[in-house]
């Protein structure tokens, strides 16, 4: 390939990852918030949410034909209930490998064990969640016991109800300190940054580990952004709370997050008059545990369970989450058995929407090597 063609590529590329990266819908309070929609578009709002048309499924049961199963059915397939298959398999029919995945996820959720698609079920189906799967290669990451699916042997070495990553994957034994770095197309505010080192001051807290952002993102260890639809990684995301965000396991190091969430960065969250607010704090609390090695856990209480609800806060590690990455790294020898209850102070005095975005006033150049890494590290 000859320079001008390159240069043709790198402009493509550049063009592509712009529009990969439109916008982080991010609140620096919960006072930013505009209103809900008028009683009248009340129907129109509530179905902007990502598997809301699911809740039409109640009382479905083995035997039954209904028209969108087949969307429940690929739901499951990507949190690992049902084994890799092309979509156009899928049918409407309510047939024995949704009844095995309803059970499954029953059961990993501590619900009543019944195959049937009850109220309860389908109101835990539709939370928002991590993108992270729960089973993988047929192996449940969120029961003690390693029980698994029938169609592979176990591959998670579980302890207690927290579980690890196929093969225990870590950071390298004698690491005591991890990078982390912004993509830099997201240009954040100090206040959003802010939020990221409150969360992975929590995991500090009890493990041996330290944590340091630097400006190099390609050179990171750790490398977060925010990026919308499918992104380049195989885990494109979905729109208003569905999947909220998804991490790799060590020593990968990415951790992306939906551009088109309600992200609240400070205030209480739990009282914002958005119904799709999302505390950023929690999920990144959440996803931080995946960077590390951490699975998902079955003990609701864990930062670690998969589903949180909008306008909800959860950043306490909980007992399960201590147990799990101290397993992995050790304790902190200043650790005294209780974690922090809130996070720093942060500033939020600059009040409206932070929207971040790839522009036209950034160089050709800036661009052009952003473009190239940037999927390189995909």
């Amino acid at each position: 390939m000859n320079q001008s063609q390159l240069i043709t590529l790198a402009f493509a590329i550049s063009f592509s990852l712009a529009n990969v990266v439109v916008s982080a819908r991010l609140f620096p309070n919960i006072s930013s918030f505009l209103p809900e929609p008028a009683h009248g578009h009340a129907q129109a709002y509530a179905q902007a949410h990502a598997w809301d048309a699911f809740l039409n499924f109640a009382g479905c049961h083995r035997g039954d034909s209904y028209h969108g199963l087949k969307n429940l059915k690929s739901y499951f397939q990507r949190f690992g209930y049902i084994p890799h298959a092309p979509p156009s398999n899928f049918s409407d029919e309510f047939d024995d490998a949704l009844e095995s995945a309803i059970k499954a996820y029953q059961k990993n959720f501590n619900l009543n064990v019944s195959g049937v698609l009850d109220a309860a079920t389908l109101q835990q189906i539709v939370l928002p969640r991590c993108g992270n799967a729960d089973i993988i290669n047929g192996t449940t990451t969120m029961k003690k016991e390693n029980e698994t699916a029938s169609f592979t042997k176990p591959r998670f070495h579980t302890v207690a109800h927290y579980t690890l990553f196929p093969g225990m994957p870590r950071w390298p034994e004698g690491t005591e300190e991890l990078t982390y770095a912004f993509f830099p197309g997201n240009d954040l505010s100090e206040s959003v940054r802010a939020v990221f080192a409150a969360a992975f001051a929590r995991w500090a807290e009890v493990t041996r580990l330290t944590f340091r952002e630097t400006a190099s993102y390609f050179g990171a260890d750790i490398r977060i952004g925010f990026f919308s639809g499918d992104h380049g990684d195989g885990e494109p995301f979905d729109g208003s709370l569905g999947t909220l965000a998804h991490a790799f396991s060590p020593t990968n190091g990415r951790f992306h997050l939906d551009a088109a969430e309600d992200w609240v960065v400070s205030g209480d969250v739990t009282r914002s008059a958005l119904a799709t607010a999302v505390d950023l704090e929690s999920v990144a609390v959440h996803e931080i545990g995946h960077l590390l090695g951490l699975g998902h856990s079955s003990v609701e209480e864990a930062v670690m369970f998969p589903t949180i609800s909008s306008r909800k806060k959860k950043v306490v590690l909980a007992k399960d989450d201590v147990e799990g990455i101290q397993f992995l790294y050790g304790s902190n020898p200043n650790y005294n058995g209780s974690t922090a209850t809130s996070a720093p102070e942060r500033d939020a005095s600059n009040g409206g929407i932070c929207v971040t975005c790839v522009g036209p006033s950034r160089s050709v150049f800036t661009l052009l090597t952003f473009a190239f890494a940037h999927f390189a590290l995909l």
